[in-house]
């Protein structure tokens, strides 16, 4: 069982969009997974356009790939180094920390994670 960034069970990310390196709807770890998509995040304009800025457009959809496109208020599991770079350019969408995988606290700490905590409504 994977985890996530708060030592509980990892929990779906996003179904509608599917998402997750094995398109499983989880952000799970895996060592082939160059991206690291371990880290579950609320998409918003201001991030999809720096990613697109960037060279990553994330709101074309390319059906090949079975890639609907995102648009504001979607999840999903983005590229660790992404967001970082997003972070320092004051560009970081929210996280959702209960779908973030444990092993991008290996290079962000949980009290950093916790300034961009999507609050969802359960």
């Amino acid at each position: 069982m994977e985890k996530n960034v708060l030592g509980e069970k990892l929990e779906i990310c996003s179904c509608k969009p599917l998402t997750g390196w094995f398109r499983d709807g989880f952000c799970k770890y895996d060592l082939s997974d160059s991206g690291n998509h371990s880290i579950c995040c609320v998409m918003n304009d201001n991030f999809l356009n720096y990613s697109k800025s960037q060279g990553n457009d994330l709101t074309t959809p390319m059906p090949e790939y079975s890639f609907p496109g995102l648009k504001n208020g979607d999840h999903w599991c983005i590229c660790l180094e992404r967001w970082k770079e997003a972070r320092d350019d004051g560009l970081a969408p929210l996280i959702i920390l209960e779908a973030t995988n444990i092993i991008v606290l290996n290079s962000i700490t949980i009290n950093e994670l916790k300034k961009y905590q999507y609050i969802t409504n359960k």
